[in-house]
């Protein structure tokens, strides 16, 4: 059985070939952090990914396909493409969250990257972290609270009026744009956290 006949398969395949790189080439400890770390990487970059997708392909081209009268419009993508892509999304949202605040769990930051260091004298680290772990924290908020229950009004998925769906459509797209505009300052600081910070 082929494994890229399905993306189960690929996604099976991918990790078992990760961690025979990682075995022979560096050895595998599981209680170092870096294994939690590339957990949050590969999930972060599903959610965020998703997130770029949406807001710089999936919605200005529904646009276009509302605009040509002639065309075939976006049905096939608002029945088939979204909500496959809002499930990736979604549940890759809850797993950045859940593994980034593992991780920090893991290396006993989580309160002190929540409290920006503050309570420890304003350590820098945990400054860059705690600004990329409560961006991501509205993040998640927006995604399940805003998002979510509102696409599923626009999808169709549960009943809506007419009003409602025009509604719906305003509360996800301000939430999505503006999870876009977190998402550029809170990669910084994700990045900033294990690089020692920028513009110094």
């Amino acid at each position: 059985m082929n494994p890229l006949n399905s993306v189960r398969g690929v996604i099976v395949g991918g990790i078992v070939l990760a961690v025979i790189i990682a075995a022979v080439t560096f050895g595998i400890d599981w209680n170092q952090p870096s294994f939690i770390v590339w957990l949050h990487v590969m999930s972060g970059i599903t959610w965020i990914g998703l997130l770029y997708y949406f807001n710089f392909v999936q919605v200005p081209a529904l646009a276009d396909a509302a605009a040509d009268e002639g065309g075939p419009g976006g049905a096939g993508i608002t029945k088939y493409v979204a909500p496959r892509a809002l499930w990736w999304f979604r549940w890759g949202a809850i797993a950045t969250w859940v593994t980034g605040a593992g991780y920090l769990a893991e290396i006993g930051r989580l309160h002190h990257a929540f409290t920006f260091g503050l309570m420890q004298g304003g350590a820098r680290p945990d400054a860059f972290i705690g600004i990329g772990a409560w961006l991501g924290t509205i993040m998640l908020f927006n995604v399940w609270v805003l998002i979510w229950p509102n696409q599923k009004k626009i999808l169709g998925m549960v009943e809506a009026t007419a009003d409602e769906i025009a509604a719906a459509r305003k509360v996800a797209f301000v939430a999505s744009r503006s999870n876009t505009l977190l998402s550029i300052p809170m990669l910084m600081s994700m990045v900033g956290y294990g690089h020692g910070g920028f513009f110094v």
